[in-house]
């Protein structure tokens, strides 16, 4: 009797530990089930909290459709604003609240800043946040905007859309797509090379030797040049009225700007130009200043950074913010001003930005580095971008300046005629720079200049994020 006693002692302990174990395992089962639950549980309400930010910014986006440039949500007063957000049956299971803000410059609203953030009424502790900036679409997201046929040589790195109402003959290698507005033409080849099609055969609107043909469309809808153009007379009032600077006449032969990076640029009058003999330059234009006075050091407003020069512009130097600089007169009838670009033209922050519109050319200069940088977005409203071609007859003092390396663009070309940097004599490189490089500008899609010309009329989100 006393051995079975023993052995029932045995047991009881055996029972004792094995239940503690199993006890032990249920309870953490069951804990894990349970913070499984709330994990999925958080991560769901989480998840409802975005698609209710979200609906915040279509909200707005709506409002907007209806009340252009309203920044109160129709309170007239500062926000946040908040509203509820109710499930397909119609019952209230969130909130999202608004905090909107316009971009301004010379007293036109350019961009709409919308942070919404949302929540659940089951968990409102968690929320989550998203942010966009509502605007028209600008020539910024392009690479290139051309108003007539041209051709992209096989030395060409086009990063970005890339886009002509002409026909386009691509040799170069383009990132993005390449449109026409075009879908075919008879082939000229006093115009561009027609290979592999033969002289007046029907050519598709864009062909070439280019790499990436599945990138090429047309035709594609044309932009419109025309609504592009920027009202050069309400930039002139705005830089009189509205906080800009307006550069009157030189009187001379019109002005060098130099930005200074910090906020600044000095302005010189040019007092000569270096005569334009005959045969040296494709249109007798070699562009070169003999003799400049400094007329002065002056700030770039920060509520209106725009420059409206009525004469004809050299510019180059550092840009240390978002500036707008115009070369036009639009009083004078068979005067259209242009914009030579000097020398490099460089950032220094990630808030700077360049919008440059001449009336007439934006023109690369005879003296300019061998291996150039350009940052901006450069228009030629009624003229075309490009170098005139030198020709090597010139005075030893320039003719080195003929040829010159690499022409880096980080930005947007818009021209009205066809583009060239680059010229050919007989299939051999002649004149300007041997190999160029050109994309567009991502920080300049989302935050352009002011007064940079619109693509459509419709605002659309150009930028959208999660807040962290």
């Amino acid at each position: 009797m006393q051995k079975n006693s023993h052995n029932s002692g045995y047991l009881l302990v055996l029972i004792l530990v094995f239940g503690a174990i199993f006890f032990a395992i249920i309870s953490s089962f069951i804990g894990f089930v349970v913070t499984q639950h709330r994990v999925q549980e958080a991560t769901y309400q989480k998840e409802r909290a975005l698609e209710i930010a979200e609906a915040g910014l279509n909200y707005y986006r709506w409002y907007l459709a209806h009340n252009p440039d309203d920044v109160t949500n129709g309170t007239g007063v500062a926000g946040p604003y908040v509203h509820t957000y109710a499930d397909p049956e119609g019952a209230d299971i969130g909130e999202f609240s608004l905090a909107v803000a316009s971009s301004t410059y010379c007293g036109d609203v350019y961009a709409i800043d919308i942070t919404s953030t949302g929540s659940t009424y089951d968990n409102p502790n968690l929320t989550r946040s998203v942010y966009a900036r509502y605007a028209r679409p600008t020539v910024a997201e392009y690479a290139y905007i051309i108003n007539s046929n041209v051709w992209a040589g096989d030395d060409r790195v086009i990063v970005g859309p890339y886009h002509s109402n002409g026909i386009i003959r691509m040799d170069g290698t383009n990132n993005s797509t390449v449109t026409s507005g075009q879908e075919s033409w008879s082939c000229d080849s006093s115009e561009m090379p027609c290979s592999p099609y033969s002289n007046w055969s029907t050519t598709p609107a864009v062909y070439g030797d280019g790499p990436n043909s599945d990138l090429w469309t047309y035709p594609s809808t044309p932009i419109n040049f025309t609504g592009l153009t920027v009202d050069l007379a309400e930039m002139q009032d705005k830089a009189q009225n509205a906080g800009g600077v307006y550069i009157g006449p030189s009187g001379k032969s019109g002005y060098h700007i130099t930005f200074k990076g910090n906020g600044t640029f000095d302005l010189y009058t040019i007092k000569s130009k270096q005569s334009e003999p005959n045969g040296y330059a494709w249109g007798r234009y070699l562009n070169i200043v003999k003799s400049a006075q400094f007329t002065g050091n002056y700030a770039i407003p920060t509520d209106c950074p725009l420059i409206y020069v009525e004469d004809q512009v050299w510019l180059d130097g550092v840009v240390g913010r978002r500036v707008t600089l115009a070369a036009a007169d639009v009083d004078s009838t068979g005067v259209d001003p242009s914009i030579i670009l000097n020398g490099n033209i460089t950032y220094n922050s990630d808030d700077a930005g360049l919008l440059a519109i001449a009336e007439y050319d934006v023109l690369v200069g005879l003296v300019v580095p061998t291996d150039m940088e350009l940052n901006g977005i450069f228009v030629a409203q009624n003229g075309h971008f490009g170098r005139n071609y030198y020709d090597t007859s010139m005075p030893n003092a320039w003719e080195t300046y003929i040829y010159r390396n690499s022409l880096t663009i980080n930005g947007t070309i818009v021209s009205n005629g066809r583009v060239g940097t680059k010229w050919t004599c007989g299939g051999t490189y002649c004149s300007g720079f041997n190999t160029r490089y050109n994309s567009y500008d991502r920080d300049l899609v989302s935050k352009p200049p002011p007064l940079t010309p619109d693509t459509s009329d419709t605002y659309q989100f150009v930028e959208w994020r999660e807040n962290n």
